[in-house]
């Protein structure tokens, strides 16, 4: 659909009351975790096109079916969004919202591909007042420095000018049904006043919660990023008083709900911190800040201890298996849950791989069940064999890695059903069994 199309739909669509947001035709391009919710939150409202290079997730959208278990059927279908994967379609569309993932690489640097990839797509189909709107989480600076570029290499356009940028960070938290796209306060930003007014406008027809506008695309950026290191930083320090409470034999959990009796004490917990997000933001600000000749100490050394914790828990179970005059060598370990947090399917970045890679360095043999997770996807991602619950032999030791609801509700009748006739060795990691539950002939170790 060309642009005098467009005109024609868009007269149409005011003749009969479905006028679109702010005058603006929206386009989503990225249908992940963010900007699923996204492109459905705007179809509520009006008519908008979601575009992904995957061509098998846009069929399973366009038949209602949302494989990251974030929006039901019901929700899609009551949801005006044509599913597409030719970018030719975007050319309808003036206002359009990237929000692809920006991971790290193996070295942990920034891969910023996937976005640049997707800004060079984007830009051959601009035209003349488009305005591109970037939700990708990004160290300060790389919409203008790195994205815009793109933008005006692809369309021969010059932005400013011929179209216009911002960005609006994506704060959406996976599995979370309570804070959404539309109740989390959205932060705004433009490269000038008019287009952010646009922008603002926008979000604000369908973010209950509204708006924040931030003085530049800059520090729209640097806040989201630093949204994710403080809570980096902050189960960080959990983490590393785990460990030291692990020497003294003190009960972590036991401590932080002592300590939580203080009016101003946050309440984090020591646990493995894996994902797309948090995992993974803080290396977009140290890159950038080691770029401009500063080391960062403090978010390095969180980060440090966030990617051990797989370690220390693989040598804890080794210590308590041997206490309990356990062999080690051939030992069997049952673990629940790959994902990287409760309740979703998502496995990126997920800490629960390396977990399994160094409990297997010592010879013990694991299994890793997860019923929300694609088996395929686990295999092709980590190399790892998912089996059904049905499928799992009798263990040693049962590690509850993550709080899927099943798990929790399941609790110890579950630990005890997974164990060698009920006895044997439970690694909560998540904290979620009632320690005044604990059967008798269970050893419990937990963060």
């Amino acid at each position: 659909m060309n642009k005098a199309v467009k005109h024609i739909v868009d007269t149409t669509a005011a003749q009969t009351g479905a006028l679109p947001i702010a005058n603006r035709s929206i386009a989503v391009v990225g249908l992940g975790y963010v900007g699923l919710p996204v492109a459905v939150a705007f179809g509520e409202k009006t008519d908008v096109v979601g575009f992904d290079i995957k061509e098998q997730r846009v069929q399973e959208l366009q038949e209602g079916i949302d494989a990251t278990l974030e929006l039901s059927p019901f929700t899609l279908k009551n949801a005006t969004v044509d599913y597409v994967s030719d970018p030719a379609a975007l050319q309808a569309s003036d206002f359009i919202i990237i929000a692809v993932p920006t991971p790290i690489n193996a070295q942990n640097q920034p891969d910023l591909t996937p976005l640049l990839r997707a800004s060079h797509l984007v830009g051959r189909q601009l035209n003349k007042g488009d305005i591109v709107v970037y939700e990708s989480t990004v160290y300060p600076g790389a919409t203008e420095e790195d994205c815009i570029p793109v933008l005006e290499e692809a369309s021969g356009l010059q932005a400013g000018v011929d179209f216009f940028v911002g960005y609006s960070p994506e704060r959406i938290n996976p599995g979370d049904h309570e804070h959404t796209f539309k109740t989390i306060k959205k932060i705004v930003s433009a490269q000038d006043e008019q287009t952010l007014d646009i922008v603002a406008e926008v979000y604000e027809a369908v973010v209950e919660a509204g708006v924040h506008r931030a003085s530049s695309i800059k520090v729209a950026e640097a806040a989201k990023i630093i949204e994710n290191t403080q809570r980096d930083l902050n189960i960080a320090l959990m983490n590393e008083l785990a460990i030291i409470f692990d020497r003294m034999d003190i009960d972590t959990l036991e401590v932080l709900e002592a300590a939580g009796t203080k009016w101003n004490f946050l309440p984090f917990r020591p646990g493995l911190v894996g994902g797309h997000c948090i995992g993974v933001d803080p290396f977009y600000l140290t890159m950038k800040a080691e770029s401009l000749g500063y080391h960062p100490e403090v978010i390095l050394a969180g980060r440090r201890i966030n990617d051990t914790m797989g370690r220390f828990i693989a040598t804890a179970l080794v210590k308590n298996l041997i206490k309990q005059n356990m062999p080690v060598l051939g030992a069997r370990v049952t673990i629940l849950g790959l994902s990287f947090k409760e309740n979703v399917s998502d496995i990126r970045n997920s800490k629960v791989a390396n977990l399994v890679r160094e409990i297997e360095e010592f010879g013990i043999d694991v299994q890793v069940t997860d019923r929300l997770v694609e088996k395929s996807e686990a295999k092709r991602e980590y190399g790892i064999d998912l089996l059904e619950m049905s499928e799992l032999k009798p263990a040693d030791v049962v590690i509850f890695a993550v709080s899927h609801e099943e798990y929790v509700e399941g609790g110890w009748n579950l630990a005890q059903h997974l164990l060698k006739v009920g006895r044997g060795i439970v690694v909560d990691i998540k904290g979620m069994l009632p320690r005044a539950e604990q059967p008798e002939g269970v050893h419990v170790w937990r963060l």
